[in-house]
């Protein structure tokens, strides 16, 4: 048998695969080396094929330049995109498609607000001009482009550069209905890219007729109508389905400005804005001369709404209200809702009359233009609200929306801190100087008046005493300030308060209606006291969907003992201290006055155990006012409008303060240069009168009140409070 090679070693083996594999290795780099050399051959020929030189390469190099850019754009143009898109739910349609109708707290309808599609006129029954008359002044290209109109946003672009200010509008229809549904007015380049963004969306979403009903149903035409047939209704008395040309082109006229062409705020404007749509409508060739000349003679007029006077301010807040509850599913899937609230007609035309009134007459002495007023109960039912001065002139809500500074009225939650934690009414501060660092608060007169109590000091409304308080609450004098913006929190200020070292005495900036709310903690006994409207919501079919509940709904959040100790000290701010203008005869009233640097802003802050109410007097500008003080004319409105509220009522006390003594009335400032009794508010009226009645009787009162006395005098005695603090 022939001999056997023995195996070989197991290194030898592994040392012969590392050969095999190093081989392959090396030939497949080699070969795929030359494969790829004959590729980037056949390439280079192929590409040689299209070589170009001269002017053509410059033609290629531009194209290949502006494709690079253009995909760079797509893809920074995407990159904007995502913060349109994200703002789209899957309910975008439906969140603004609801319809309110308010009731007060008797049952008597008093306004609607918001939308009912299911109820709207249909785009094919609205007549032929008032579609064209739209379409003429707000997008006479609407049916041709795809969302954003170039060639208008171009000749728009052209017009204004031309007349050096802005006379025509760019974005069309599609654009101006992704600002409704989706966007603020805020005139930011951010907004106008994503305006133009969920234009494109909507305009593959939805078809054109589609577009237009809903821009036409969803856009502001003045005195709380939205959508061109409430407003149809709301200025003509009809529906749009019966309107004339004169009275589409005043309607078409609405959507650029609609409080400034609003006919009822200012006819001749109005008929100066129409001519204007009827001669878009010739300019666009929708219509002839021939056939708007009877329109242009004969222009439209409104109906007489001037002794109509909704109580715009608070159903424009109760109507959010609403909405917010739709939108997070309290109310179910409804859309058409019937909303009883506790507005009470009496007291709401009562505010509204006082503060217009004593604009008129003081507010000129005062340099004061504007004024907010908020009266509730003191579970937080709101019975009347006024944002300002004039709806149709601004419906900036400022008793919701506007953030001032409340000066001294804020100095209750720090009394209130300060007596949940160990001190007490009778406790002792020295009013004296106090430096923060660099920062010396100073009382009025930069006088300081050395040991006083703390009901001492809320009564004659001391800055210096607030400050030590916070700064006694804690060993670090940040957690003593946070302390009072827990407690403020608490009691119902929603805005965000920074800790800084003025915040006790009021420079944090809130809103009326918080504030009022907040006070409402005091009236009810500590119990909290959120600002409400609506007191029952029923759907179309008259199902209860929801009932305002008191149990669930105001917790408590202030021991009794400290709310008894803060009413005594806020009851003899009024009796004894600067609010004595607010006093009442024969009952019992707590609060407090605010006044900010400069007179910028007057408060008071008042409450009974009946009713919380706030005033604030101030202007939109921030220009202050001819030293006006919380306790001047913001407390005798309050008191105005109080000694109204109050009558036909069982009168309650306010807990913790023992009301008068039959016959006993609160002891009143004695007359002196500097300090001089408020002018007698129009006789009160009862409240069994209707709205009318009683804006007809306090017009005759205003009138006599007028012809009885000098009222220039009457202001200069108001406008000189006895002397408190700078910031009082």
């Amino acid at each position: 048998m022939p001999e056997r090679k023995p195996a070989p070693s197991l290194r030898k083996r592994l040392s012969r695969a590392a050969l095999r594999l190093d081989s392959w290795l090396d030939n497949a780099v080699y070969a795929s080396w030359q494969a790829l050399r004959a590729g980037i051959e056949r390439g280079s020929d192929i590409s040689n094929r299209f070589q170009v030189s001269g002017w053509r390469r410059l033609l290629v190099e531009i194209g290949c330049e502006g494709l690079t850019v253009g995909t760079a754009g797509l893809i920074f143009g995407l990159m904007l995109m995502q913060p349109a898109i994200r703002q789209i739910g899957d309910d975008w349609l439906r969140r603004a498609d609801i319809a309110v109708t308010f009731e007060d707290r008797y049952g008597t309808v008093i306004g609607q607000r918001g939308i009912r599609s299911n109820d709207s006129v249909a785009l094919a029954d609205m007549p032929d001009y008032v579609i064209k008359a739209v379409l003429a002044t707000e997008d006479r290209r609407f049916y041709d482009h795809f969302g954003i109109d170039i060639i208008g946003t171009m000749r728009a672009l052209t017009v204004n550069s031309q007349s050096s200010g802005v006379v025509q509008g760019g974005s069309s229809i599609t654009q101006q209905l992704a600002k409704n549904l989706f966007l603020s007015n805020q005139r930011t380049l951010e907004r106008k890219i994503r305006e133009a963004y969920l234009a494109l969306w909507l305009e593959g979403h939805l078809s054109k007729d589609e577009i237009l009903k809903l821009y036409l149903d969803r856009a502001y035409m003045g005195g709380g109508a939205f959508g061109i047939e409430a407003a149809s209704q709301y200025y003509f008395g009809k529906s749009v389905r019966d309107v004339s040309l004169a009275e589409a082109a005043m309607l078409a006229g609405l959507f650029k400005a609609p409080t400034k062409y609003a006919p009822t705020n200012n006819l001749a404007a109005a008929r100066g804005r129409a001519n204007q749509v009827l001669s878009n409508l010739v300019d666009a060739g929708f219509m002839t001369e021939g056939q708007v000349s009877g329109a242009r003679r004969n222009p439209a007029t409104p109906v007489d709404r001037a002794r109509e006077k909704a109580p715009d301010y608070y159903l424009d807040w109760a109507y959010g209200e609403i909405a917010d509850l739709a939108d997070d599913g309290t109310l179910g899937d409804e859309s058409v809702f019937v909303v009883r609230t506790a507005l009470d007609p009496v007291i709401q035309a009562t505010a509204e009359n006082t503060l217009e009134s004593n604009l008129r007459q003081y507010g000129n002495d005062y340099k004061v233009h504007q004024g907010a007023i908020v009266i509730m109960d003191p579970d937080g039912a709101v019975r009347a609200m006024v944002g300002g001065a004039d709806y149709s002139q601004s419906q900036f809500n400022r008793a919701t929306d506007a953030l001032r500074q409340p000066g001294s009225s804020f100095k209750p939650f720090v009394y209130a801190t300060a007596l949940m934690n160990g001190f007490t009414p009778k406790s002792i501060v020295v009013d004296s100087p106090v430096c923060i660092r660099n920062w010396c608060p100073q009382n009025f007169g930069h006088k300081f008046s050395g040991p006083v109590t703390l009901t001492q000091a809320i009564t004659r409304s001391i800055n210096v005493i607030p400050v030590k308080i916070s700064l006694a609450l804690s060993k670090n004098a940040a957690d003593g300030r946070r302390m009072i913006i827990d407690t403020a929190h608490a009691m119902g200020i929603d805005t965000d308060l920074k800790e800084s070292w003025a915040l006790p005495i009021g420079v944090e900036a809130v809103n009326l209606l918080e504030m009022t709310g907040a006070y409402g903690v005091f009236s009810s006994g500590g119990h909290k006291a959120p600002p409400h409207a609506a007191i029952e919501i029923r759907n179309a079919k008259g199902d209860i969907l929801r009932k305002f509940d008191p149990a669930r709904e105001n917790p408590v959040v202030m021991d009794a003992k400290v709310i008894t100790d803060m009413n005594g000290m806020l009851n003899s701010v009024v009796e004894n201290g600067t609010a004595k203008r607010a006093q009442l005869p024969g009952i019992k009233v707590a609060g407090k006055t605010g006044t900010t640097n400069s007179y910028r802003d007057a408060w008071f802050m008042g409450f009974t155990g009946n009713f919380v109410g706030g005033v604030w007097y101030g202007n939109d500008n921030f220009q202050p006012s001819n030293e006006m003080t919380g306790g001047s004319l913001p407390a005798m409105t309050w008191q105005q409008v109080m000694a109204v509220a109050h009558q036909g009522v069982e009168i309650r006390p306010i807990p913790g303060v023992a009301p008068f003594p039959p016959g006993q009335q609160p002891s009143k400032a004695e007359p002196s240069p500097n300090t001089a009794d408020a002018a007698q508010p129009p006789p009160t009226l009862p409240p069994a009168l209707t709205r009318n009645a009683t804006t007809v009787l306090r017009d005759v009162a205003t009138l006599i009140d007028k012809a009885g006395g000098d009222a220039s005098k009457q202001a200069a005695q108001l406008r000189h409070p006895a002397p408190t603090s700078a910031v009082e």
